[in-house]
């Protein structure tokens, strides 16, 4: 998440807990076309997911900014002394807004994201690094495979705003040059004359990977997330258990079974899922009754993860809000102030619940189709990762029940759709209420909680 990690139990609250010895720079190298940016936008929403202050730089939106109207390959020809000016220009704009970053506004982690084809280039950088106390980490993608790039540029260069009074043909003829004014000055990380330097060499989209000098646990992070991911196409599907016992009597956690709408919603969405024909789909759910009986419904196989396992409310385990409340005043009103690192007493945050789900986002990003059926606070953290959401808003993401999500990864980001298979269920969606002092009333307290038996 892009907030940091913090204790409420310690006198210095509001400081970020840092993760890092020292603030980490990662430089994607690579010739146009080759997924560099995709690869920066992926890295840093995974790392900001996990608790890792983490911000792009990416230098083409500052050229965009600089040069207004773009008008033709031309202006990257290594000849063109107006085009290299402004280039350098703005890559050290960008450096300077890295060193505003890592120095005063608290992130641990930049991206630089730009071609970075010579080694001049990165020799610049890296001093700038050491002067500035940096770690560098150079994130190298090769792609030779034809087909890849020709959809890298249709899928995204395209979309780009150099191009948008230009036709497709004009478009991918005037990127291919550009391309061509790369080639000739490139020089990709070498295994004998970069030794020194710590990266990872992605090779035709992740066919082969080569790593060099991995220097902290940072980098080890960086590296295995980066060797998990792949562009095949596919979709995700994310939908909780159907209506369970304790739903309907506005009790949070326990191992309750379905309802008679909870078993009807199984059967709907063993349907639903048998309609969409799709290919080699994994399901997976909790170890928790009532997410198996939803599953058992699909008449597929299915793997059960511990790590899916609802939110452990600790002491509050299978109360209503009104006894929480009426017990323990104080934690549901601390609750209400800073949901996402709350933890129940003797029980989880969700800042505790990202972390125990990282290996499920791993192994998301490793497979194709997937139909996770979980929990409420559980989608909410899969759904935060897929949709970079932020700390503050996670906690408070609406996933009702009887609801399937289909997440298809896209470029940049995510398509999401809602699909509601039309059976009834009881909400358990409790917006955060306005008034959250310690000293306020029991009505101001539970204004927000949803209706129960």
């Amino acid at each position: 998440m892009r907030g940091a990690a913090k204790s409420k139990n310690t006198p210095n609250s509001d400081r970020a807990v840092c993760m890092t010895n020292c603030p980490t720079l990662i430089v994607t190298v690579g010739l146009p076309a080759r997924g560099k940016t995709y690869i920066s936008k992926k890295l840093t929403r995974y790392l900001n997911w996990i608790g890792v202050p983490t911000k792009e730089f990416n230098v083409g939106q500052y050229r965009r900014e600089c040069v207004k109207i773009y008008k033709s390959f031309e202006f990257f020809s290594p000849d063109n002394e107006e085009g290299l000016k402004i280039r350098k220009q703005c890559a050290s704009a960008a450096l300077n807004d890295v060193h505003q970053y890592l120095t005063e506004d608290g992130g641990q982690v930049a991206v630089f994201d730009a071609t970075n084809t010579t080694r001049e280039r990165r020799e610049t950088i890296i001093q700038f690094a050491e002067q500035n106390g940096f770690k560098v980490f150079f994130v190298e993608s090769v792609c030779e495979d034809p087909d890849v790039i020709a959809e890298n540029i249709v899928q995204v260069k395209l979309g780009s705003p150099d191009y948008t009074d230009c036709n497709t043909e004009q478009a991918v003829e005037d990127f291919m040059k550009r391309i061509k004014c790369y080639e000739n000055s490139y020089q990709p990380l070498d295994e004998d004359l970069d030794r020194e330097l710590s990266f990872i060499k992605i090779i035709d989209v992740g066919r082969r990977y080569l790593v060099n000098r991995v220097q902290d646990h940072i980098q080890s992070r960086i590296v295995y997330y980066l060797m998990n991911i792949h562009i095949t196409p596919r979709s995700i599907y994310l939908c909780r258990h159907g209506e369970s016992d304790l739903n309907v009597k506005g009790r949070i956690g326990g191992d309750s079974g379905l309802t008679p709408r909870g078993k009807e919603f199984a059967r709907y969405l063993g349907q639903f899922i048998h309609s969409q024909d799709i290919s080699d789909l994994k399901v997976w759910t909790s170890q928790m009754k009532r997410t198996i009986q939803t599953a058992e419904a699909l008449g597929v196989p299915y793997e059960q993860w511990k790590a899916l396992n609802e939110i452990d409310a600790g002491v509050c385990e299978e109360l209503m809000y009104e006894e929480i409340q009426q017990r323990y005043p104080l934690e549901f009103a601390l609750r209400d102030q800073d949901k996402y690192r709350y933890r129940y007493p003797k029980g989880e945050s969700y800042e505790d619940l990202v972390q125990r789900l990282e290996p499920v986002i791993m192994e998301l990003e490793r497979q194709e189709n997937v139909l996770v059926i979980c929990h409420q606070a559980v989608m909410r953290c899969l759904l935060a990762y897929f949709l970079d959401k932020s700390a503050e808003e996670l906690p408070y993401l609406k996933c009702p029940l009887h609801s399937v999500l289909k997440l298809t990864p896209v470029a940049y980001g995510c398509k999401v759709e809602s699909i509601f298979l039309k059976v009834e269920a009881v909400n358990t969606h409790r917006e955060r209420p306005e008034n959250v002092n310690v000293h306020r009333t029991t009505e101001d307290a539970l204004c927000t909680v949803p209706p129960h038996l």
